[in-house]
């Protein structure tokens, strides 16, 4: 199989992590996947979860066990913000919409990411941090 791509949205904080932590514990909430009573860390620390990602995965940011550095050369499965060279290559101005990020995707001005492996990005609304725009490859 080669992957299925997917796209959401979350609130904005200023430390990419956390907001990303935040989303992931938002999303179990939604959907646990059958793996009910369990948080992210314990969940990536089972075989089985593991086996239920590689095999499938979740198609949200459920699929990365944690969010890297934008520079760090490491193969997925991670969550990984864009450079400021790479949000400017689509967005020159540097502080991309939604409507902005959304039309990049489509148009493939905005790469998805290869297999077992997301990225991430500020999205801005009147010229400020809004949401942050995630978007990735299933694993399978």
């Amino acid at each position: 199989m080669g992957g299925d791509a997917w796209t959401h949205t979350g609130p904005y904080q200023r430390d990419l992590a956390a907001a990303f932590r935040q989303e992931q514990a938002e999303e179990l909430v939604r959907d646990d996947h059958g793996f009910e009573g369990r948080s992210v860390e314990q969940l990536w620390h089972d075989p089985q979860w593991q086996e239920y990602i590689f095999t499938g995965g979740t198609g949200t940011v459920l699929d990365f066990p944690s969010l890297i550095d934008p520079t760090d050369p490491h193969d997925g499965p991670f969550m990984r913000p864009l450079t400021d060279d790479e949000v400017r290559a689509w967005a020159p101005h540097g502080r991309p919409t939604q409507e902005e990020w959304d039309a990049a995707l489509q148009s493939e001005h905005l790469d998805f990411p290869a297999r077992a492996r997301g990225n991430c990005t500020v999205l801005y609304h009147d010229d400020k941090p809004a949401r942050i725009g995630y978007w990735g490859v299933t694993a399978d």
